[in-house]
């Protein structure tokens, strides 16, 4: 406990073991703990439980220990007499209220603290030190100093063993944070939803009341487990999407665990019996985008990598429950069944025009650029894991046939070109966007430049030659199904073009295409930001969109903070800001293009500049861009902190990084919850990525090189 002001102050420490109430809804033997002897200068607590046997707590210099219950107030709560004299929140009242009563006197319980009042003095440190233990100690505190120190060498031993040699002290710094941040938001969450809906009146199969309950239909759900949350204060509930990019994130320190949850959120418990995913506690029925195929994959293809095997069980048991997911989203998002999909807000809140989770102001519906390129990725993934396991089981052979054909199908519903406006790609700008089907017929796209029209670019996967090789029956089938459909092969990538060491690019946008999305993404007056890629177009800073419906307008401009209008009743978060999962999907796109196109394909890069440079060293860049926000520029401020000056200068506060929800569109600034390691631990990966890039010359003083690629670079693109 430091004291960093200029007056003494007393501190009220309340180190607390407890044991969670299973007894009240299943009845089982009452746990129970007590106080013991002091011992060696320590008081002791004794912790009795049928499963889990005897532990002890030590707590240093016979601190006071004051026992309660950890039973529901039901009188402050509700106004019901309390079944038990002592509840959980006794131990507050006794220290905050002096209510002597409030704690049991016979220092029993299922709850208890030991009460620290410590007077620490100016610019002081006061130390406590907490022993638990398996078995009773005569000197718990002894060997304490000790195991503290094998402990952090332990933690700088492994973190050596995983972190790249070229990362300097601060990309360290920066990496074994987020990492830590990571393990610390595992956290055990439990929801008995069944339950929950007949306390409410609401269980659909047992009472016939309150029909509007939230979560209605998820009465088949139990979850019990602990989970990567996005953060254990402003979010301390998992949220699909968001866990699959926690998954991706956290394999480097733990991929065993990463597998798991993938495992976890796609098992019987949590997956709908008609394959929804839920998306989130406050309404499981949501949409979020489907890239839980994508972050199967990518674990799949890490521990392949690293040891030489894929875990070829756990991806053949997710392919089954992914399969169940697509055909949910294909069955219940495709509202005319032309593949073109609509799918509630997708996570992205509140970037679009209206409120995509809610009826439309209009009528009709929404086609959406990025639901239905979410699908397309989808495919592409599907298909990657059933030749990835056909290789194993020939069987599988067919599915790679059924995914090739729907990703097929659904990038040439995308590269439509409709009269009017009926088509989602916009030939005039070059760009996509949503197209709003109104009741009469009538047809608008609503011109809006933000990652909906980016997401298109990202649905594109690279098939190696010798993976085409292997199916040469694939082959034929491909071919017999675009000789029949020949309009649908103009529509994409021309699937019959070779490139680099053989390989083959299945993609929604043509190279023609691809050219003038990248010229927007990496324009500076457009996505391209100093510290990433931004969520909307800077060009709608001074060009609003507006929409308007009767006599209201909708308006979408360039936000690069938090929302000063309370768009949708919260935060235009998406309005401009920088979020780490679509920076990291941006960055494996562009990687995926260079593996295809080589060094041959150059851009402008940034858009105007004249400096041509491949998408390989793009790649490099955005990922320097996004680290960048967490290292010290020239100055030794992090943009990161914005202008929190305590943040940038105190030597008590510089060095710990905080990984914010998402980013300041322009300066860089950590924006909303502070405390989200979440996704945003994705810098890590980052970090890596530019270690390698910078000890291959492509990146120097954390910004591009202009440097040819390296020779051979093209043909063994980084993992």
């Amino acid at each position: 406990m430091h004291n960093r002001g200029p007056e003494p102050a007393t501190l009220h420490l309340l180190p607390t073991l407890w044991f969670r109430n299973r007894w009240t809804r299943r009845p089982s033997p009452l746990p129970s703990l007590r106080a013991l002897e002091p011992v060696a200068g320590a008081s002791a607590i004794g912790a009795s439980h049928h499963r889990l046997g005897e532990r002890y707590l030590y707590a240093e210099g016979t601190p006071p220990l004051l026992f309660t219950d950890n039973e529901t107030n039901s009188q402050r709560l509700w106004g019901i007499a309390n079944d038990h004299p002592y509840v959980k929140d006794g131990i507050n009242d006794w220290v905050v209220h002096g209510a002597a009563g409030a704690v049991n006197p016979a220092r029993t319980g299922t709850k208890a603290a030991a009460h620290y009042a410590i007077e620490v003095a100016p610019g002081a440190c006061e130390q406590v030190r907490l022993c638990l233990s398996e078995q009773p100690l005569a000197t718990p505190f002894a060997d304490a100093a000790e195991v503290v120190s094998k402990r952090a060498s332990e933690a700088d031993e492994f973190y050596d063993s995983i972190v790249a040699p070229g990362l300097g002290l601060e990309e360290r710094r920066v990496f074994r944070q987020a990492m830590a941040g990571m393990l610390w938001s595992k956290q055990y969450y439990t929801f008995d939803v069944s339950s929950w809906l007949e306390e409410r009146d609401a269980h659909p199969l047992r009472s016939p009341g309150n029909h509007g309950a939230r979560n209605r239909d998820w009465f088949h759900m139990g979850n019990a487990d602990v989970i990567s949350m996005p953060d254990k204060w402003e979010y301390p509930w998992y949220a699909a999407w968001d866990l699959a990019f926690h998954a991706v994130a956290m394999a480097p320190v733990d991929l065993a665990f990463a597998k798991q949850q993938m495992s976890l959120v796609l098992g019987e418990r949590y997956l709908h019996p008609n394959g929804q995913i839920p998306a989130y506690e406050w309404n499981f029925s949501d949409v979020n985008p489907p890239v839980h195929a994508w972050a199967t994959l990518f674990l799949y293809n890490m521990e392949k990598a690293a040891t030489g095997r894929g875990d070829v069980d756990f991806l053949a048991g997710a392919f089954q429950k992914l399969l169940m997911n697509f055909t949910w989203w294909v069955n219940r998002t495709d509202p005319r069944g032309s593949n073109v999909f609509a799918g509630g807000f997708l996570g992205l809140d509140n970037i679009g025009v209206f409120d995509r989770s809610k009826p439309l102001p209009t009528g009709g519906f929404l086609e959406q650029a990025d639901g239905t390129a979410w699908m397309a990725l989808y495919c592409l993934n599907m298909l990657e894991i059933s030749a990835e396991l056909a290789a194993h089981d020939p069987v599988r052979e067919d599915m790679v046939v059924k995914f090739l054909e729907h990703f097929l199908w659904i990038a040439a519903a995308m590269n439509r070109i409709g009269s009017g406006h009926e088509a989602m790609w916009d030939e005039e700008d070059g760009f996509f966007y949503d197209v709003l089907r109104l009741p009469d017929g009538r047809a608008q796209r609503l011109a809006v430049r933000s990652i909906v029209g980016l997401v298109p670019m990202c649905a594109a996967t690279v098939i190696e030659g010798e993976t085409i090789a292997r199916f040469p029956r694939l082959i034929e089938r491909v071919e017999r199904f675009l000789g029949l459909y020949p309009d649908v092969a103009r529509a994409v990538h021309p699937l019959d073009r070779v490139g680099v060491a053989d390989r083959r690019l299945l993609a929604v946008l043509s190279e023609r295409n691809l050219r003038r999305v990248l010229s927007r993404l990496f324009d500076e007056e457009e996505f391209l930001s100093p510290h990433g890629v931004r969520s909307l177009s800077l060009y709608h800073g001074e060009h609003p969109f507006v929409f308007a419906v009767g006599d209201r307008e909708y308006r979408v401009d360039y936000q690069p903070a938090d929302s000063t209008t309370a768009t949708f009743g919260g935060n235009s978060n998406w309005r401009g800001p920088v979020w780490a999962p679509i920076n990291a999907l941006v960055i494996r796109t562009l990687m995926q293009l260079y593996a295809y196109y080589g060094d041959d394909f150059r851009i402008d890069y940034p858009t105007g500049s004249g400096q041509k440079h491949t998408l390989f060293e793009a790649a490099a860049d955005i990922s320097a861009r996004l680290a960048s926000l967490f290292l010290p520029d020239a100055a030794g401020r992090r943009p990161v902190f914005g202008g929190a000056d305590k943040l940038q200068r105190d030597p008590h506060f510089r060095d710990h990084i905080l990984f914010y929800e998402y980013f300041h569109g322009d300066n860089g600034a950590g924006i909303g919850a502070s405390h989200q390691t979440g996704w945003t631990g994705l810098v890590g990966l980052q970090l890596e990525l530019f270690s390698k890039l910078t000890a291959e010359g492509v990146l120097r003083d954390g910004r591009l090189a202009m440097v040819e690629s390296a020779a051979g670079k093209q043909d063994n693109p980084p993992e």
